[in-house]
């Protein structure tokens, strides 16, 4: 599976962004896709998860009630919409894919073996 991810950028406090997530490869649809983020000098931290069929769906508690995962399987696609942003989302966002096939989800990055470029988030206040 390779993914590549879109849709960063500047954006100010309160605004919105979509980042996107476009996987290639054949179990696509039969992997939970993640959300992390990696803000400059700090450790890589789960953002949001999505089941194989989108049926699950978790986020830290930070971004609770402001960001929706979403995933279209019929594109090979993972979404993360991100609204009321604040300056601490500022980030670098990767998308991954689990190493599972149809396995059960996880927050834990290590359990992720597929992982995007990433795209920067820049919040400014």
């Amino acid at each position: 599976v390779q993914l590549q991810a879109s849709g960063g950028g500047l954006v100010q406090a309160g605004g919105s962004l979509r980042l996107s997530c476009a996987a290639s490869g054949r179990t696509f649809s039969s992997r939970t896709m993640g959300w992390f983020r990696q803000a400059p000098g700090m450790e890589r931290e789960f953002v949001a998860l999505i089941n194989w069929n989108g049926g699950s769906t978790a986020y830290t508690d930070s971004v609770k009630g402001r960001f929706t995962i979403s995933r279209d399987n019929a594109k090979n696609t993972v979404y993360l919409q991100m609204n009321s942003l604040k300056p601490e989302d500022t980030a670098v966002y990767y998308c991954a894919a689990d190493s599972a096939v149809f396995g059960p989800v996880s927050r834990v990055p290590g359990d992720y073996v597929y992982w995007g470029q990433g795209t920067l988030v820049t919040v400014s206040s």
